[in-house]
């Protein structure tokens, strides 16, 4: 009589093939490949939303090889507050769903608390770490040599906001790493960390980056960044540095081609201040159209094409600001220029060429540049969908490299998961 197997064994029976097939990998399997059908390129014109061929996003080879985490770290520090409470949300009612169809299947309470338990560690870990962790992080790369990428709008430790390890040479170091050429340190209310950022300053277009002075100040209920504060331009603020003293930028600005360069930084209310109006005038001469804060994205993408039009109207220049306070390891946007001959200034001169070609160019003096994210607008339907929005964005937007690595690290994972089920 032959031997019977231990599939053979009463009470026992063979799984279906349903319980059999690994789902989660297939499906992000699925996802991966399916979404190259509709791939785009990963940074577009801030202003336009359309793709740009100047410019392209290099992702390190570190970065590549862990790509399905600096992927979704990077999706986690490009979400705005509000996304971020909409992803929330979004996950809750996911995993509601899934703890409903385990309930049916009968799956005991005891279960339910400890799919909590984990479900809630992973997400404060996978936050935690896409805010703190070193990891390798992509920059943009421009095919002229002649293009400068800048930054208007970063802080250091001297905010009272940022990161208290966020040294000026850590802000100088984010950059690099992030393809920047130039950043103006813009703290509030001083600038002492910028200070000390050009003394450190090589020559530009050299391997490290050009740290500019600036301040981050208000105006009328407004944030404003004022290039070149307490250093080519002295005076302009309250005492405290805190506020803009609109008399002393009138009287600064009579003389032509040397006025303060004003930059309106995520901008509330659009008739709040003043655009100047020409050569010897005061008032604002660039706008910012992007912005790295999770807070402020809330700020500038709903109205988007709105300061895009005021700012064609009174020729004003658009620039872009990580707003980079130390936290996460993400370059949202870059603002390109043609200064001439940039290359091999210094820190000041560097700044007045900036200075003047925003002063002369007006709208047409700069390019900017951001990453591509999942933009749900003023609509509160497409802000609902962030938990699927999101990732299928982020999936557009991935390399054939990066796919790749999705691909063998779900494989991967699902073959150590099955080996060790074996095991047991």
């Amino acid at each position: 009589m032959p031997k019977q197997t231990s599939n053979d064994e009463p009470g026992r029976q063979r799984p279906s093939l349903r319980r059999r097939i690994p789902w989660i990998p297939a499906l992000i399997t699925l996802a991966v490949v399916i979404s190259s059908a509709a791939a785009v390129r990963p940074v577009r014109d801030a202003a336009t939303m359309q793709e740009i061929s100047e410019a392209f996003l290099v992702r390190p080879i570190g970065y590549v090889a862990i790509a399905p985490f600096s992927n979704v770290f990077d999706l986690i520090t490009l979400l705005s507050v509000r996304q971020h409470i909409a992803m929330f949300l979004g996950l809750i009612v996911l995993f509601t769903a899934w703890r409903i169809t385990r309930a049916i299947r009968g799956a005991s309470g005891r279960s339910h608390v400890k799919a909590t338990a984990i479900a809630f560690v992973a997400f404060v870990l996978t936050y935690v770490t896409a805010v703190l962790l070193p990891r390798p992080m992509a920059y943009l790369v421009s095919q002229d040599a002649n293009v400068i990428r800048v930054d208007f709008h970063s802080h250091t430790s001297g905010s009272k906001d940022a990161a208290g390890w966020f040294s000026v040479e850590r802000n100088r170091d984010w950059h690099r790493n992030g393809g920047y050429d130039a950043a103006f340190i813009t703290d509030h209310a001083t600038v002492a960390a910028a200070e000390r950022g050009l003394v450190g300053n090589p020559r530009a277009g050299l391997d490290s980056v050009v740290l500019l002075q600036g301040i981050e100040a208000t105006w009328a209920g407004e944030h404003i960044a004022l290039l070149g504060a307490e250093r080519t331009y002295k005076g302009l603020l309250t005492p405290n540095l805190r506020d803009v003293d609109p008399e002393a930028v009138n009287f600064a600005s009579a003389v032509a081609t040397r006025e303060p360069v004003i930059v309106w930084n995520h901008a509330k209310a659009l008739n709040k201040l003043p655009p100047a109006s020409g050569p010897g005038t005061a008032g604002i001469r660039a706008m910012e159209i992007s912005n790295g804060s999770p807070a402020n994205m809330d700020k500038i993408r709903p109205k988007r094409a709105a300061i895009v039009a005021f700012a064609n109207k009174y020729d004003l220049a658009l620039t872009t600001g990580t707003d980079s306070h130390g936290w996460g390891r993400t370059a949202p946007n870059w603002t390109l220029m043609r200064p001439l001959r940039w290359r091999g200034l210094t820190g000041d001169e560097l700044a007045l060429r900036i200075e003047r070609v925003i002063r002369e160019g007006g709208f047409q003096a700069t390019r900017v540049v951001e990453r591509v994210v999942a933009d749900p607008g003023a609509s509160t339907f497409a802000l609902a969908l962030t938990v699927l929005a999101a990732p299928a964005r982020m999936l557009t937007t991935l390399s054939t490299d990066e796919r790749v690595m999705w691909l063998v690290w779900t494989w991967l994972v699902t073959a150590v998961v099955w080996w060790r089920a074996r095991s047991r």
